[in-house]
């Protein structure tokens, strides 16, 4: 069970309506030069030429100053809390920029992934976090992106773990 701030409960009752949910995100991977961070809230304005909006939030110790959160409008469905079914989520980006499209298409090997949810008054204050999720597919056309992420599939872990050999499984070969 998560534990939420009064304020998150608050919101979530209806009880204060001004605030808003925001999903922070950050994709990090070998090829790429600094790690992608994405907010769903244009909280503030972060430059005027060219025009960009976003949230400044010190999660996952990006420096406030230098390293926001840009806004991007996309839609999430982030994951659940049921403990049979492994952690997903859903990301649909909308209006996809060609080299965005172009970026998600030439990487080989897998993105990994971090969500969290902040209110847009605290963003410092995490009320949700799903850390160390995969880019697992990403299909789409010019108008949008679905992007699923999940945790590493289980269908590719080894199995069995150790080689049933005499040194570690002795009671086999008696």
């Amino acid at each position: 069970m998560r534990t939420l701030s009064l304020n998150a409960r608050r919101a979530r009752e209806g009880l204060a309506p001004g605030e808003v949910e925001v999903l922070l995100i950050e994709v990090t991977h070998p090829d790429l030069e600094a790690p992608i961070r994405l907010s769903t809230d244009p909280t503030e304005r972060i430059s005027t030429d060219p025009l960009v909006y976003g949230t400044r939030s010190g999660w996952r110790g990006a420096d406030p100053a230098t390293e926001p959160f840009l806004f991007a409008l996309l839609s999430a469905e982030v994951p659940g809390d049921m403990e049979e079914a492994p952690a997903s989520a859903t990301l649909v980006l909308e209006n996809v920029d060609h080299a965005i499209a172009e970026l998600l298409r030439s990487v080989t090997s897998r993105a990994s992934v971090h969500l969290a949810v902040v209110l847009a008054a605290s963003p410092d204050v995490v009320e949700a976090e799903f850390l160390d999720m995969q880019l697992i597919a990403a299909e789409g056309d010019a108008e949008s992106i679905p992007l699923t992420i999940s945790r590493q599939p289980i269908e590719e872990e080894g199995f069995p773990m150790h080689r049933m050999t005499r040194d570690r499984f002795p009671g086999m070969f008696r």
